[in-house]
């Protein structure tokens, strides 16, 4: 990709960077649907997991026999591999909803669904088990994670958990950085044009900044390499969505806000590559791994080679930078079905499972693929976002072989017009900073305080 001019009074050249997209896996091409149910993808899963676990059992306990569900005898000490299933109280049936529809109590929906009588089973193909114990905590675990047990059989046919071996990190590439010279990644979300939120001013006066037309002393503009969308960028007015034909005028209140997002994004991509990704708003299929967004949908836009519609989850790699996302379907779901302190510490438990969305396809929504699950993540990112949260945060995950994974949640734009800025060093984004409402227009650019590398905060 030649340099491209960014200011031609200043004749400023911006940056560049070698993109490489990895997206296959999240694509939905040669699958069939013949009706299949959602088991094959739980054994794919357990297949694929459990043979990964047997060889760290190997190394974790060697001593200790492993055997099936099936195969527990009353206090005999061993390890068992399956996929947990957690039974919850409180956790919605569609066979309720339909019957509160017909009762005049209103059908109540919180945010969390957890219950103090919750409690954890494994399964494998042999059978189940009821787990047992304090040392695997319903309030963190899931259905759908696979983990290997260390335990017994209890009088009373229940699995007493011992000791608990999760995957860890998966292994990492290092990244091939050719040079050292700053290169700028901005990660946005929640754009959510065309609605009461939404704030036109506010993002152009962000593209105004990206393309370098807003003012930059500091050449920050020029450093900018990349620019990651991820999701929630439109919101269509669905009230107009009755069944019954369109008016001409409703017609047009549908196309506006996706109008109003080309013309941003022909800006944009005027200037620096830039990837969009769907999200649970915008209007793409809802089941996951959600398929790009048509790019018919943005005929200003789609005339440069610089913007790509993408998959969600995306996976890409800049400068030889792996960077991992998805737009944050997978983490609110485990925020109605486990407990953390925040959002980083469920992508933590991602990673950790190795599997970005443990939860589909009991909760959330996923192609019934046959022969495979593209959300176990087989090689370790250097940085991994998730988009629309509430708040901005970011630390650095170490794992045990030395990896070193930059976490980031993005925030919603329409809600507080911030967006995130990545400094692409050493194999990691070291250096983020959110772009507030004081950055645009107020402050004249001026970046908030990085957080170090190094720095857990």
């Amino acid at each position: 990709m030649a340099a491209m001019e960014i200011d031609t009074e200043k004749n400023l050249q911006r940056k560049q960077s070698t993109y490489q997209s990895l997206d296959e896996t999240f694509e939905i091409q040669n699958e069939t649907y013949r009706g299949q149910q959602y088991s094959q993808i739980y054994f794919a899963r357990l297949h694929t997991m459990r043979t990964l676990l047997y060889s760290l059992v190997t190394h974790w306990k060697p001593h200790v026999p492993v055997c099936t569900v099936l195969e527990l005898e009353e206090g005999k000490e061993c390890i068992i591999v399956g996929t947990l299933y957690k039974h919850m109280k409180l956790k919605p049936c569609i066979l309720d909803e339909y019957s509160k529809e017909r009762s005049a109590l209103p059908l109540v929906k919180p945010h969390n669904f957890m219950h103090p009588d919750d409690h954890l089973v494994l399964e494998d193909e042999s059978g189940r088990v009821k787990l047992g114990g304090t040392v695997l905590s319903p309030s963190v675990y899931v259905t759908g994670v696979v983990v290997a047990l260390h335990g017994k059989e209890t009088g009373a046919g229940d699995f007493m958990v011992l000791d608990v071996l999760e995957a860890g990190l998966a292994p990492q590439i290092e990244p091939q950085l050719k040079s050292r010279e700053d290169k700028y990644v901005v990660f946005i979300s929640g754009v959510n044009a065309g609605s009461s939120l939404s704030n036109p001013l506010q993002f152009q006066l962000l593209v105004d900044h990206i393309t370098g037309h807003l003012g930059d002393e500091k050449g920050i503009a020029a450093e900018i390499v990349h620019v990651v969308i991820a999701g929630n960028s439109v919101e269509i007015p669905l009230g107009l969505l009755n069944g019954q034909n369109l008016a001409s005028k409703d017609q047009s209140r549908l196309s506006e806000p996706v109008q109003e997002l080309d013309i941003l994004l022909t800006q944009i991509a005027a200037g620096v590559p830039v990837d969009i990704m769907p999200g649970s708003n915008d209007p793409a299929n809802f089941c996951l791994p959600q398929q790009p967004l048509n790019r018919w949908l943005f005929p200003g836009s789609r005339a440069y080679n610089t913007f790509r519609s993408c998959t969600n989850p995306h996976c890409f790699e800049l400068a030889g930078v792996r960077i991992l996302g998805t737009s944050g379907q997978n983490i609110d779901d485990l925020k109605k079905y486990s407990e953390g302190k925040d959002e980083l510490e469920f992508m933590e438990r991602t990673l950790k499972w190795r599997h970005l969305a443990p939860t589909t396809p009991n909760t959330l929504g996923c192609y019934p693929f046959t022969d495979r699950d593209p959300f176990l993540i087989e090689s370790c990112p250097h940085v991994y976002f998730v988009g629309n949260q509430d708040k901005y945060g970011t630390r650095i995950l170490k794992g045990s072989e030395g990896q070193l994974v930059r976490l980031i949640s993005i925030p919603k734009f329409c809600n507080t017009g911030m967006v995130v800025v990545g400094l692409e060093l050493l194999g990691l984004f070291h250096c983020l900073c959110a772009i507030s409402e004081a950055f645009i227009g107020v402050e004249k650019g001026k970046l908030l305080p990085p957080v170090d590398s190094l720095d857990d905060t």
